[in-house]
């Protein structure tokens, strides 16, 4: 069979082709719905922050990041003046109306003319290497842009929430989120200040290990199979969805004093609630329903899958970020150990779609990515309709959640190292040079 060609054009460029349509729908979806209810979505978003203060400038100036992987060193150095540039100049022009201050639009007007420039002065394979590298940076910005109004979404389309289902099934494993909130609590300002730094700053992290992934694009000349970014994005743009599915205010909000009018007590971290028969809740239509699965803690785990491959700082970094997001994630209030599991589960068969589709499905990827869909939907039918069971029998539930995501971790460790054996080159009689 004929490989398939490495232009933009034939099979695999009608493929990406189809993507980009796809997105784009999607984006004009979520524009649609959002302002169904009174607010402004992704597309709106990005234009207005062109011009006016945007809502993120280290996020912005991360995506010109990415961009530039594709750059030669001289290119950064302009693209980068260009940016900070653009940005004095907006920002003298705000000092001087008296507007909300912020930085960023240079980075974004940089990212877009990057774009321009590929479509208008780069032909063949510059055009698509470029054109990937903006791609790259405008899909960070978007995706976050995209999150909020997911957010906003579920929200306003789901008055009521499941806490009290989930709060019962935690009790499974001994309410972890009320253990490390009082452990926090108890070694406070210093752990919240560290713990608060890591939590709020992993998009940053987890840039800093794609830009170290994609460090010789400009000298490779092409963007390697696989990496953290992809991922990244769509964790982000699928785990929202379940948002819609199981809406979960978590216990700070349902529990605690976050929740205000709308808790069901203020009774985090000090007692767990115990439901015999639990029921949905009406809840703000301002607070996000964004706990099941956690995709904080999905995004730590794959930033510390990636991180594996990394320098012995890279690794210890990865290691650190996921265990301090975890302990973040809990300690904080804003997750349920339950959470935490079907977050793991989540993040390891999205990976390893991710990684099946870099490097072509096979009988391996099909099967984890099969059980690990199998495993993270039971997660969710039993914390809906087993919570009580799970509750009144904690040493039986407890090692069957943690079971149940150790053998996909376990499947995952096994399938990941037979790939690389597949990959490793070996020396083959008559031959120079052959891959396993």
């Amino acid at each position: 069979m004929a490989a398939l060609p490495r232009g933009p054009r034939g099979p695999r460029g009608a493929l990406w082709a189809g993507v980009a349509v796809a997105a784009l729908g999607f984006l004009i979806a979520l524009e649609v719905a959002a302002r169904h209810y009174g607010s402004p979505g992704p597309i709106t978003t990005q234009a207005r922050e062109m011009v006016f203060a945007p809502s993120s400038g280290p996020l912005l100036y991360a995506g010109l990041a990415l961009t530039m992987v594709v750059l030669t060193w001289r290119q950064r150095f302009v693209a980068f003046g260009a940016a900070v540039g653009i940005d004095v100049v907006f920002w003298l022009v705000r000092l001087a109306v008296g507007a909300e201050m912020n930085f960023g639009n240079g980075a974004l007007w940089v990212i877009w003319g990057c774009a321009l420039l590929a479509v208008t002065r780069r032909t063949g394979r510059e055009r698509v290497l470029l054109l990937k590298g903006a791609g790259l940076g405008m899909l960070l910005v978007a995706g976050h842009e995209t999150g909020d109004t997911w957010l906003l979404i579920t929200s306003m389309t789901r008055p009521e929430v499941l806490d009290q289902y989930v709060v019962t099934a935690d009790h499974a494993l001994g309410d972890p989120s009320w253990v490390v909130g009082r452990l926090v609590e108890a070694t406070d300002p210093v752990s919240s200040a560290v713990l608060g730094a890591v939590y709020g700053q992993l998009p940053l992290a987890a840039a800093i290990v794609g830009l170290y992934q994609l460090r010789n694009v400009a000298v490779e000349r092409r963007f390697p199979k696989h990496h953290l970014v992809r991922t990244f994005l769509v964790i982000g743009l699928i785990g929202p969805a379940f948002y819609m599915i199981f809406p979960v205010v978590g216990p700070i909000y349902a529990f605690g004093a976050d929740g205000g009018q709308w808790a069901f007590g203020n009774m985090w971290p000090d007692s767990a609630p115990l439901f015999g028969s639990p029921q949905p809740m009406g809840f703000d239509e301002i607070t996000p329903r964004n706990c099941m699965p956690s995709l904080h803690t999905a995004w730590a785990t794959s930033l510390f899958i990636h991180s594996r491959d990394g320098s012995r700082f890279m690794r210890f970094a990865g290691t650190f970020w996921l265990i301090a997001t975890l302990t973040a994630t809990l300690g904080f209030g804003y997750h349920y150990g339950v959470d935490l599991v079907a977050g793991v589960v989540f993040a390891l068969t999205v990976e390893t779609a991710m990684r099946a589709f870099a490097r072509g499905w096979d009988r391996r990827g099909i099967v984890l990515v099969g059980y690990g869909t199998a495993v993270f939907a039971g997660l969710l039918v039993s914390y809906r309709y087993l919570p009580v069971m799970m509750a009144d029998y904690p040493w039986v539930f407890g090692p069957l959640l943690i079971a149940a995501m150790l053998s996909v971790i376990h499947r995952f460790v096994t399938t990941m190292k037979a790939w690389d054996l597949k990959a490793v080159p070996v020396e083959v009689p008559g031959q120079r040079l052959a891959v396993a």
